[in-house]
């Protein structure tokens, strides 16, 4: 009887020490889902000289917010290397009253894409990870002019070619975007994950339009979807750098 004991006692004191002593992967490993606000900062200086020309107040050059959803997994049989997606939305607009008219500019831009990632496997314990996302994306401008409260015979009135005070243009540029991510995540909590990253989105083959899709002509090179930004998130998964 004491010789199984003393079995029995060996065994579990073996069992307890194992975790301890054994790491459960010899790389990263799983993946999650979350939420991920940001901060764009893209340039303003064309759109703000158009502001200014017409009288309307500048927007700010140091950016503004915007939101998302990200998540990835580590696919295993490549160690270190994760794939996922990300989008995001974000904008920021001006107002004005002027001359009895009500002016207001919207600035939006939003998209998503493919991440691949990869892992530095010389920094345990925290997941840092260079990469890119693949994707596209949209930069929407919108100008409005309002002159007072709208009715259901003038706006028809204005459609059929009554003049009138109130105006709206919606300028749309779709575009393909490669954007370098630098990316850190630490783990709270082996199902919990804090992230700080930083990226720079590259815009390229855009299209511009106008309201319903009709095209936009000779609008400067320089105004496009090229922004920096910086993220954090809040990530629900399962952990392991």
């Amino acid at each position: 009887m004491i010789q199984r004991f003393s079995i029995l006692f060996i065994f579990i004191v073996t069992i307890n020490s194992f975790p301890q002593q054994q790491k459960f992967f010899d790389a990263p490993f799983g993946g999650g889902i979350g939420y991920v606000p940001g901060w764009y900062l893209p340039d303003m200086n064309i759109v703000n000289t158009e502001m200014k020309n017409t009288g309307m107040p500048e927007f700010s050059s140091s950016g503004f917010y915007s939101s998302g959803i990200a998540g990835f997994i580590y696919i295993g049989f490549v160690k270190y290397l994760r794939v996922g997606g990300m989008g995001f939305g974000g904008g920021t607009s001006k107002t004005k009253t002027q001359n009895g008219l009500n002016r207001e500019v919207k600035y939006n831009i939003d998209g998503g894409g493919l991440s691949l990632e990869y892992t530095i496997p010389f920094i345990k314990d925290v997941g840092v990870s260079v990469g890119a996302v693949i994707g596209r994306g949209n930069l929407q401008i919108e100008l409005y002019r309002n002159s007072s409260d709208y009715y259901w015979n003038e706006i028809w009135n204005e459609f059929d070619g009554d003049s009138t005070s109130n105006y709206s243009r919606v300028l749309n540029n779709d575009f393909w975007s490669i954007t370098p991510t630098l990316n850190i995540d630490w783990p709270v909590y082996r199902f919990v994950v804090l992230r700080i990253g930083a990226g720079y989105q590259l815009s390229f083959a855009e299209d511009w339009s106008v309201d319903n899709n009709q095209n936009l002509s000779n609008v400067p090179k320089n105004l496009n979807g090229n922004t920096f930004f910086i993220q954090s998130g809040l990530f629900i998964g399962f952990f392991s750098f």
